[in-house]
């Protein structure tokens, strides 16, 4: 007893060290130690340890296999016997189950844990300290425990498959960030890949596609590399990768999609589908329409799928998707139609609903939850789910306030396929514009959600759907590096980007040393380009304060600027820019600036575009610069979700005006379509406009789309144009009923 109440006395005290720790500077304290994720609470004394090496004794509370690899990584750390060991572990009951307390003193560390849980996190951190700070050792405090109890990372192994070594891989850049959810994605319409014994041609015939899809979904027309493809993973495999996460403390949550993405489990077992036809596995990506039909004989066959699930997988929940079903297949269906009249369901969503309710219920009963992603709140949201959120925030909002528990993963900032740059160079990927900033900067709740409903924001997680990810080194490329910064966005109470960065450019340098293919964009320059005020354009970066622009243009020559103050462009041509600290370099950052009449104009928009295609503001349609031809994600293309874009430029006095040239992206997989028209009125007054001109029949057999008007001495000081959505998807096409996105670029006016 009288030990105990030194331990609490002694713990006491550093917490107050800690707090005052916090008052002077964390982060920079953060900087030295090189901890990724970033400790909560730091005491850091004035002086270093005499401890120049860390020997240690793992008892059986740990896994000994995962520290035994990373301590030979680590030079200075041993595996000694318990007698010989300079580092002390303690049992601490009150902390909580993740936290922990590492204790440097002068000639010994001791480490306090409550659970296996805590002390690997804490033999984490020393090692991480070992690794990126060195010896000797400083003197320090650290009582930690993460911000959010859910810190997850998914893996799509259904379009291409990855080995268990992969996965195991996976697992270990997992436990080194501390994450605790290995969400692993392993049916889809491409293929099945987890062994069901009491369905063999699960394994014979929907684990395989005859071929796939070449190049991106976008080019025209589709080509296929005429190659079967497939693979699955035997039961004896799942258990074994179960087994080896669990050894490091991170549950696998299996993902077994239903109502929709079933095009292969149907390409074996037909009769699970609503329709009398032979069925094949996707060969291309998107979204199709057969689906499983909600018959007796589909939910029969789901239930015996999810009788040998629940046996491999031990942990609470099993995924059951619910996202993008479409409808038509039931809407046909003189089946559908009945029950959905002898349920007294309303519609097809209904239909939805009643179909994951009826699953729930056996999962349930199987001691097991589910989750689903956010589609499942359409037609009502089944009693005990959790959700899934990534059409942005508003269903796990909505969810949230129905008190059930949420999980954070918006396209916005959790998509790992989407590209992290804008540079050229980098390998295809399905779109959009996910940088390491924006990853870090993530907060999971909602600042508008209400204080009482944040409890079910459980926290967020990461997702790589593989369809451009062939090999695991591409999962290394698009994941690894922001997924240094999802672990401190999820774990992490402060943040700051800047001092961050001196922390991940040595565990970038960690990784790429062990052979893994890491892509590094610390020193890539966003510009952020200013037009459409009715004064010239410039441009200007968010740099840290450590970091140096080279500038350089033919005209102007070369430009060291330390400061940050906007650049004014002041004539067309090729301008270069690049980001220095020190002796690093980044890549040059080329801009062709293209100056026309409307880019000293000024402008509104009638609507805003949606918040993740905002580019630089409504001015990145008339700021001179092009926008990339493959990706509508950057900063120059704005896009419009089901919305018209309409402009009214101002030249400032009457400008004679000779063309107008439009610039849109067409990429009909992801629901982006040409306009339905568009409509060209001017004004000498900004009051009574007439129109012009219109322009109908927009097509292109690429994804760009240029479309020009000429006029013969055009006399105006405002300029409209009213460009149409296309309006909804038609039947038949990816997305079908929903409203499709408009991405306009520059409009160039001469």
């Amino acid at each position: 007893m009288y030990k105990r109440y030194i331990i609490l006395f002694s713990f006491f005290m550093s917490s107050i060290f800690a707090i005052m720790a916090q008052s002077i500077d964390n982060n920079e304290d953060l900087i030295n130690l090189g901890i990724i994720p970033a400790p909560n609470n730091i005491f850091l004394k004035n002086e270093n340890s005499d401890i120049n090496t860390v020997n240690i004794f793992i008892n059986n509370e740990v896994d000994i296999n995962f520290f035994q690899q990373l301590f030979k990584e680590t030079k200075g750390i041993t595996l000694v016997k318990k007698e010989s060991s300079n580092v002390h572990l303690l049992h601490f009951a009150e902390l909580e189950k993740e936290g922990y307390r590492l204790d440097i003193q002068q000639n010994k560390i001791e480490i306090s844990t409550s659970s296996p849980t805590g002390l690997q996190y804490a033999l984490v951190s020393l090692t991480q300290l070992v690794q990126h700070h060195g010896f000797p050792l400083p003197q320090v405090i650290i009582e930690d425990s993460p911000k959010f109890a859910y810190r997850g990372m998914h893996l799509d192994v259904a379009r291409h498959f990855f080995k268990v070594s992969d996965v195991k891989k996976y697992l270990d850049y997992m436990a080194y960030y501390k994450f605790n959810n290995f969400h692993w994605h392993l049916t889809d319409d491409q293929g099945w890949r987890i062994e069901i014994k009491k369905y063999p041609k699960l394994q014979e015939v929907a684990a395989y596609r005859k071929e796939t899809l070449i190049g991106h979904y976008n080019d025209q027309p589709h080509q296929y590399d005429g190659q079967r493809y497939g693979a699955f993973y035997t039961q004896d495999e799942i258990q074994e990768i179960v087994a080896y996460a669990a050894a490091r403390n991170i549950n696998v949550i299996p993902e077994i999609e239903m109502p929709g993405h079933a095009q292969a489990a149907l390409s074996a077992y037909p009769e699970l589908g609503c329709e009398n036809k032979q069925y094949e596995a996707a060969t291309k990506w998107g979204i199709f329409e057969d689906v499983f039909c909600p018959n007796e004989v589909t939910f029969k066959f789901l239930e015996d799928v999810i009788d040998e699930v629940v046996t491999l997988f031990p942990g609470k929940y099993i995924h059951v998707g619910g996202d993008e079903c479409p409808k038509e297949a039931w809407k046909k269906s003189a089946f559908c139609q009945e029950l959905i009249k002898k349920e007294n369901l309303k519609d097809e969503h209904g239909l939805q609903s009643y179909f994951i309710q009826r699953m729930e219920k056996y999962i349930n009963a199987k001691g097991k939850q589910i989750i689903g992603w956010d589609e499942i709140l359409e037609g009502g949201l089944a009693p005990n789910a959790t959700v899934m959120s990534w059409r942005g925030i508003q269903g796990g909002m909505e969810a949230a306030r129905q008190n059930h528990d949420v999980i954070m993963t918006p396209g916005t900032h959790c998509y790992f396929d989407h590209y992290q740059s804008d540079s050229a160079d980098e390998p295809i990927a399905i779109g959009g514009l996910t940088t390491l900033e924006k990853v870090y900067g993530w907060e999971p709740i909602p600042e508008t959600l209400e204080l009482e409903k944040r409890i079910y924001i459980l926290g967020g997680q990461s997702n790589l759907w593989s369809e451009y990810v062939k090999e695991y080194a591409g999962v290394e490329y698009m994941v690894y590096a922001r997924g240094i910064a999802m672990a401190e966005a999820l774990w992490s109470r402060q943040k700051d980007f800047s001092k961050f960065l001196n922390r991940y450019e040595n565990h970038n340098d960690y990784w790429k040393n062990r052979g893994a293919n890491m892509a590094f964009h610390v020193y890539d320059l966003i510009p952020k380009i200013k037009a459409g005020e009715g004064k010239p354009i410039s441009v200007s970066f968010d740099m840290p304060q450590n970091y140096t622009l080279n500038y350089f243009h033919k005209d102007r020559g070369s430009i060291i600027l330390f400061q940050k103050d906007p650049i004014v462009i002041k004539t067309s041509g090729n301008h270069t820019f690049r980001a220095t600290k020190g002796n690093k370099e980044g890549r040059p950052l080329k801009i062709d600036f293209d100056l026309h009449k409307g880019t000293t104009a000024s402008i509104q928009l009638k609507n805003n575009p949606a918040k993740q295609y905002s580019g630089n503001g409504s001015g990145s349609i008339i700021n001179g610069v092009k926008g990339n031809d493959n990706k509508y994600g950057g900063s120059e293309w704005l896009g419009f979700a089901g919305s018209d874009c309409i402009a009214t430029l101002d030249f400032g006095n009457i400008t004679e005006l000779n063309e107008i040239t439009f610039r849109f992206f067409k990429g009909e997989g992801q629901w982006i379509y040409l306009p339905k028209n568009i409509e060209i009125l001017t004004s000498n007054d900004g009051i009574d406009f007439k129109s012009i001109h219109k322009i109908s029949d927009i097509s292109t057999k690429t994804k760009i789309a240029t479309i020009s008007q000429s006029f013969k001495n055009l006399q105006t000081r405002y300029l409209k144009f009213s460009i149409a959505n296309y309006g909804e998807i038609p039947t038949g096409k990816q997305g079908a009923g929903h409203k499709a996105w408009l991405f306009v670029d520059e409009v160039v006016i001469r």
